[in-house]
């Protein structure tokens, strides 16, 4: 990484309400007491550059209930180095494949970038969603791209720029508004075969050659053995722990990624059962549950504020549930998503971004009901606000005595976050990720851990037990 580039890349662009609203929750008088205002607004702007960057590593959870993890990152190094042959004559180093160190199930691949890459005169224009997938390693695929060259082939060379407003008229063949370099690519359609067409062209509509962010992409690769996760995201299913024979309940559970590594750590033995409100993602649940042979996960489409009820059924297995149902739940809780990297930009207004508490709470109440005494309830979030996190906890624990904070293994994040009322002790026990950007050159398994650790996504994780 070469710290000099950062200027070419813009922080997160977001309404100006919502940073001051941020600006806010991250000067706080606690904060500003424990830090001053110095630090506090060092810390604050560091978010800020850090959201609209991918993280510095590549973490991949390994099928460990299907083959050890040594064998997994022999397969995966493999696979890579057949990709780097058909991607490019010349000679590059092989991907530095590592181990984390405190969990049994993750391989670590370093981030390069970003890279100093010359931009060429003929330009395509993708999506948000589709340039912040490029940052990640990913090809461009054909239903991304918005804007093309208007005389494009397959074959010709395009720098790739992202639209952040979501602005571009599908179809245009330039477009002025507010985007971002993201990389140069090989066209594999023409312009025709991305636009004039009945039905939606798919598959690679431009192949990454020269993107800002080098990282492998995992496009068909290992699909059974590797599942592409965020650091933190892996982190929540042990700390839930969850122990064969149990039956836990994931509540919002698409797509699947958390459901799959709970029913993974218990061997497959015993059952898990995953809620979303949303046909589709229910069925991607489904497919990734069978891609890697997983018996035990049962999913159904239905609103978890509604998944407890003290009538009586007639064994169905289905939801509603009766209350005590479950040995743990995993309440990874809709938020408003602002850890999420890379993030370019948002439209959200403060409006929104404030909508998520209470129904965090009403899923939160029907958690607590569906757990046993004695059972685990994990509650998390991909955002970085007080409101949805820390306040949250201190909401649950003030309005459930029969919660107690737990401490979590592994706790490799920071503590919980100044401002909500809770004591130092309750906020040890908190997990909270907070992106940061490291510019340790070394290439040790050991420095590519330690970035690992610090510069994820915006995550936190709250353990309770049930008295």
């Amino acid at each position: 990484m070469h710290s000099g580039e950062m200027s070419v890349f813009p922080k997160i662009s977001l309404k100006p309400e919502v940073t001051g609203y941020l600006r806010n929750v991250f000067l706080n008088k606690e904060v500003l007491a424990a830090v001053g205002p110095q630090e506090a607004e060092s810390r604050f702007q560091k978010l800020l550059a850090c959201l609209s960057h991918p993280p510095s590593s590549t973490c991949v959870r390994a099928s460990t209930h299907l083959a050890p993890l040594e064998d997994i990152r022999l397969s995966l190094e493999e696979e890579l180095k057949k990709q780097q042959k058909c991607g490019s004559s010349a000679e590059e180093p092989s991907v530095q494949i590592a181990p984390h160190p405190r969990i049994t199930d993750v391989l670590l691949l370093p981030v390069d970038g970003p890279r100093a890459v010359e931009r060429l005169s003929s330009e395509l224009v993708v999506d948000a969603q589709c340039g912040s997938a490029v940052l990640r390693g990913a090809h461009v695929f054909a239903p991304g791209i918005v804007a093309s060259p208007k005389y494009m082939k397959a074959g010709d060379m395009v720098s790739v720029f992202s639209d952040l407003e979501g602005r571009c008229t599908r179809g245009a063949t330039r477009f002025q508004g507010n985007k971002v370099f993201v990389g140069n690519g090989v066209a594999e359609m023409d312009r025709s075969a991305i636009f004039v067409t009945e039905t939606p062209a798919r598959g690679v509509g431009v192949r990454m050659v020269d993107p800002l962010y080098k990282s492998p992409s995992f496009d068909g690769v290992l699909p059974s053995m590797v599942f592409l996760q965020n650091l933190p995201s892996v982190v929540v299913g042990h700390v839930l722990a969850p122990q064969p024979g149990e039956r836990i309940l994931d509540m919002c559970a698409a797509p699947g990624g958390k459901t799959c590594h709970i029913a993974a750590l218990m061997g497959d033995k015993g059952e898990v059962v995953a809620l979303d409100r949303i046909r589709n993602k229910i069925d991607r649940i489904r497919q990734n549950a069978q891609t890697l042979s997983l018996q035990s996960i049962k999913a159904f489409r239905f609103n978890s504020t509604q998944a407890v009820s003290d009538e009586p059924t007639q064994e169905a297995e289905g939801p509603p549930f009766p209350p005590e149902s479950f040995d743990r739940v995993l309440l990874d809780a809709p938020c408003s998503g602002l850890g999420q990297r890379p993030n370019m930009a948002s439209t959200w207004s403060l409006k929104e971004i404030c909508s998520y508490p209470p129904l965090q709470r009403k899923l939160f109440q029907a958690a607590v009901r569906l757990l046993k005494k004695g059972g685990v309830l994990v509650y998390s979030t991909c955002t970085v606000t007080l409101s949805e996190n820390e306040e949250q906890v201190a909401w649950a624990l003030s309005t459930f005595p029969c919660l107690s904070l737990q401490p979590q293994e592994p706790h490799i994040g920071s503590e919980g976050m100044l401002g909500a009322g809770l004591s130092p002790e309750q906020l040890r026990l908190l997990q909270r990720f907070s992106p940061e950007l490291s510019w340790e050159q070394t290439d040790t398994a050991a420095s590519l851990a330690r970035r690992a650790d610090t510069d994820t996504i915006g995550f936190f994780i709250a353990k309770f037990l049930k008295t």
